[in-house]
């Protein structure tokens, strides 16, 4: 082993080799194996070799199984997802790779592309990986993943039996091994140097950089770019030209993340896989039941879900609370008291850089609802579109207030409007907010009570779309000197304090009293 072990290295080269142990007794061969013809022999590994789902169901019990955790008796296997195999495949076939794995906890991302796939193109008649390089957000983190790795190749009596003794030089806890054949395998953490990485003349031609990103850092941006550059620059440089497989996979804990900012980069595959669909129904279905995704989700609460399970971050403000967000089933548009859209567009821009919101709020009994949005990165034309077809599709049922902040009822926003409005023969009767009013992140505080007492709603049916989904997000993100987008919670206070006011109107209207004269008042 080289250097004298710390006691912590002692302790996990200990439980390395109970797992070794364990993958050398559950890959015994069987009987039947035992008396295969070497036809018969080569006619199988051919066959899972270009198979994955048979490869690994047929190397790798040890994984796919579970286990009654008391008599040890097995319950059922595992089979792959077809996102698993559909990974494989792109991998495979694609020898130059850049791509990110965005999976859910759970549904073995570091499995299948750090140790299934590898062995999987390791053992293919021509070798497809050489010199693979595995990097964690720390070194121990890489080197327990190098870990797995070299207990299959040297314990697992299958590959052993198929492909020979793979034992040779190194230990996955000094980070660096080579098997018999020739492929070697180093790890590195999240900053480390891996310029000059070869094995004599042969450069890294698999690199796996699995859950590099954590909270503490996501929380730092000047972080996150270093890391970012990091993974681009003398990471992705230590390939040969850019020649080989270059995968990261994770989960996305922050919108603001070094896995966010790759994925975003130009030529990258991406595969993104939430835990379940639309309907509540789980991705990978061999894995666990609708019933058990939705007790995991009531317990771990809608944030922690939809971070680690949907690839949804909602960073937590300190004004709104996840818990006050409430949905129900919208009435019939004729049944509110009032109906107001606002509409926040933002800067005075034609880009599709910043957001815009145009929020429809309406008013029945106490409650609030908000029945329907629009929040995008979008062009000034685009929002003013949507606030037309919102008026056409609801003008011969309702009357719907139009508001929007007096600022920005000028130039390009009015310009906008006025050409589109020339296009469908109307102007749409949109008006001024002249409020003289205090400070943004003030206005927004004051109605809060609102969602915290119940009296806030959103639409059930638009539950899933995007424009609700980015709105909840900006107003859970919401806080005092945050450069968070707040455009949707700004238009919500707008459209409120609107509804509100006509509620006063009608509760405090002046009721005249004839005046008594002096000598009538004792």
């Amino acid at each position: 082993m080289g250097a004298k072990m710390t006691k912590e290295q002692k302790e996990a080269f200990e439980k390395w080799k109970e797992h070794c142990r364990e993958v050398q007794t559950l890959t015994a061969a069987s009987m039947a194996i035992a008396k295969e013809t070497p036809v018969e022999r080569d006619r199988r590994i051919k066959r899972l070799l270009s198979n994955y789902d048979e490869f690994c169901e047929y190397y790798f019990p040890h994984f796919l199984i579970l286990q009654d955790k008391t008599t040890g008796e097995i319950i059922k296997t595992i089979h792959n997802a077809p996102f698993h195999s559909q990974a494989a495949l792109k991998i495979k076939n694609t020898p130059n790779l850049k791509a990110v794995f965005k999976w859910p906890r759970f549904h073995a991302k570091s499995t299948h592309i750090g140790v299934f796939i590898p062995l999987w193109l390791i053992f293919q008649p021509k070798r497809l990986i050489n010199f693979m390089v595995v990097v964690g957000k720390s070194e121990d983190s890489a080197t327990r993943l190098l870990g797995d790795l070299q207990a299959e190749l040297e314990y697992n009596q299958k590959l052993i039996a198929d492909f020979g003794e793979q034992k040779n030089l190194g230990s996955w806890l000094e980070g660096e091994f080579k098997t018999k054949g020739g492929a070697k395998f180093l790890a590195i953490g999240r900053g480390q140097s891996p310029r000059g990485l070869r094995d004599r003349e042969a450069r890294p031609d698999y690199i796996n950089i699995d859950d590099l990103d954590d909270d503490d850092l996501c929380k730092n941006e000047r972080r996150v770019k270093e890391a970012t550059e990091w993974v681009k620059e003398a990471l992705f440089g230590a390939l040969d030209a850019g020649r080989g497989r270059f995968i990261m996979v994770g989960n996305l804990i922050s919108k603001k993340s070094v896995l966010a900012n790759i994925a975003d980069s130009k030529g990258v595959h991406v595969s993104e896989i939430k835990a379940v669909d639309r309907d509540g129904n789980p991705t990978w279905a061999d894995k666990w039941t609708k019933e058990e995704a939705q007790a995991y989700k009531d317990f771990v609460g809608y944030r922690a879900w939809e971070k680690e399970m949907m690839h949804n971050p909602i960073n937590d403000g300190s004004i709104f609370r996840h818990e006050w967000i409430r949905f129900k089933r919208m009435p019939k548009l004729e049944k509110y008291e009032m109906l107001v859209c606002y509409t926040d567009p933002s800067f005075k821009s034609t880009t599709a850089n910043d957001y815009k919101a145009c929020r429809l709020w309406g008013k029945i009994g106490t409650e609030l609802h908000l029945i329907d949005c629009y929040v995008r990165q979008d062009t000034v034309s685009g929002m003013v579109r949507w606030l037309y077809d919102l008026y056409e599709r609801t003008r011969d049922r309702v009357a719907i207030s139009f508001f929007m902040e007096a600022n920005f009822m000028q130039d390009i926003i009015l310009d906008e409007f006025a050409a589109e409005g020339n296009i469908r023969g109307y102007q749409l009767p949109i008006l001024p907010d002249t409020r003289k009013k205090p400070e943004k992140v003030q206005r927004i505080e004051a109605v809060s009570p609102l969602w915290e007492r119940g009296f806030v709603f959103y639409n059930e049916a638009l539950k899933e779309s995007p424009d609700m989904e980015v709105g909840i997000e900006q107003t859970l993100a919401l806080e005092r000197g945050s450069r968070v987008h707040d455009d949707a919670p700004d238009a919500d206070e707008g459209a409120i304090w609107y509804l509100q006011r006509s509620t006063r109107q009608e509760v405090f209207k002046p009721v005249a009293i004839p005046r008594r004269s002096p000598k009538n008042m004792w």
